[in-house]
């Protein structure tokens, strides 16, 4: 089989991974007649993709779960949809692979609506049209209890710490024991800080799991990878993962937890942990794939690489080669006050290429973590190399961007830089993945055949 051939169809669909996409409509398109209001129109747009940051004690600035709550920000809120600025959703809807899991995405017919409602003057409407409110999980609840009928099988903490209100930032790097006795295989986990609070002194935290892999080799296909690494991160805007059918991480026997945590003054004092939730497949239920982060490092040839002179734009770039085929599973960049953009390709053991996903204004208050479609996540042959590219704009253009007149490199503060990509990547056996294109083939194929009918 030709890698060539079947990326586009395999990946991106018929059309191929790259596709430009229809000119968005005006956005104050119409019918004259209709009258849009909260409660029937705007309200249901608000509870699929507004509320789960919109809401009480959660992390946005207002809450927008009801008519008076949002009517006073009407205005802004059109300026924010219109521009494309909120919901924070980064990647370019012109390049690449536009279907994700996880996409909180307003498209051309919500952002429409919202802003025909505010230049219709931002009407209730009818009472009886306002949807049954969403049931968010009280306080600091887990995000995928509903999901899973319940909390975590597993929670680790970090000891607590205890933040000044006036302090210079920390890094907090405690060794927790799992105390896992037996192999378990992972199929969902979160972490996060224990109180609303933690969210305010809390940069970032990464937990890195600790263990030996030798003891893998017993447990995974002959020649299957085997790695721990970096297990999983906190940072604003992403709630965990949650790995595919048949697939998951692998948590072995005497594992420990490394936590990397960056806490930073609030103006109070304020002593909080974070924690780490895994849901577990269970016991005698074994996934066939293993899932490992295959990109967490610096795009410049090394973190300790970063150089970016002063009003200038500064673009890096690395290489991942998969030793094995395999599917990409998401794309998540991680840069500091100066990331500008990111971008991953895949170059095909043929030599040819093709753009997965690409950030053009990364925003550092919004860690999104892109999560490929189950039909479009991306499926690669060995050989095949993943090429990231970053852009840092150390110019006075950069909103964000505290001292153009800086030379900055790299470093864990966050006016310092970095230039990451967060990538997991399901590695198969060459069978395995060839029954994985074969199906994905199959089932496009009928999808095809059903929308000619």
């Amino acid at each position: 089989m030709r890698s060539g051939t079947f990326l586009g169809r395999v990946i991106g669909g018929a059309a191929g991974i790259v596709a430009v996409l229809a000119v968005p409509a005006s956005l104050s398109a119409q019918p004259a007649a209709q009258t849009v209001t909260y409660t029937k129109d705007v309200a249901p747009i608000f509870q699929n993709k507004c509320e789960s940051c919109h809401r009480p004690d959660s992390i946005a600035p207002m809450s927008l779960t009801s008519f008076e709550e949002a009517r006073p920000w009407a205005r802004s809120i059109k300026d924010r949809v219109s521009t494309g600025n909120m919901p924070p959703w980064m990647i370019d809807k012109h390049v690449g692979i536009q279907h994700y899991k996880n996409d909180r995405s307003l498209n051309d017919k919500e952002i429409n609506t919202i802003v025909a409602w505010v230049n219709g003057g931002a009407v209730k409407g009818d009472p009886k049209d306002m949807p049954a409110p969403v049931k968010w999980p009280a306080g600091n609840g887990w995000n995928y209890a509903k999901q899973f009928g319940g909390p975590p099988d597993l929670v680790i903490k970090s000891p607590n710490y205890t933040q000044k209100s006036v302090a210079q930032d920390a890094w907090y790097k405690p060794v927790v024991e799992t105390g896992v006795t037996e192999p378990r295989w992972v199929r969902a986990i979160e972490i996060r800080p224990s109180t609303i609070k933690g969210r305010k002194i809390t940069h970032h935290a990464l937990a890195y799991l600790m263990q030996d892999e030798k003891e893998a080799g017993a447990l995974l296909p002959a020649d299957a990878d085997s790695g721990a690494g970096l297990f999983m991160e906190w940072a604003v805007n992403k709630e965990g993962e949650i790995m595919r059918p048949n697939t998951g991480k692998l948590l072995l026997p005497g594992a420990k937890i490394r936590f990397d945590i960056h806490y930073s003054a609030a103006g109070e004092d304020v002593t909080d942990d974070v924690e780490l939730g895994i849901y577990l497949y269970p016991k005698g239920q074994e996934p066939k794939f293993r899932t490992m982060l295959a990109l967490y490092s610096g795009v410049t040839g090394g973190n300790q690489a970063l150089d970016i002179q002063p009003n200038s734009i500064n673009v890096g770039q690395n290489f991942h080669v998969m030793r094995k085929a395999g599917r990409v599973e998401n794309f998540q960049p991680h840069m500091h006050l100066r990331g500008k953009a990111m971008m991953v390709e895949a170059i095909l053991p043929n030599g040819t290429s093709q753009v997965l996903s690409y950030v053009p204004n990364f925003e550092f208050n919004w860690m999104n973590n892109y999560v490929y479609d189950d039909d479009y996540a991306p499926l690669l042959p060995k050989g095949t190399i993943l090429k990231i590219t970053a852009w840092h704009d150390n110019t006075a253009a950069k909103k964000s961007n505290p001292d153009p007149t800086q030379w900055i490199g790299w470093g864990d503060r966050t006016v310092d830089e970095m230039a990451h990509a967060w990538i997991n990547i399901t590695y198969m056996s060459d069978e395995d993945f060839q029954k994985e294109v074969d199906a994905r083939k199959a089932k496009m194929a009928t999808t095809t055949e059903r929308q000619q009918q």
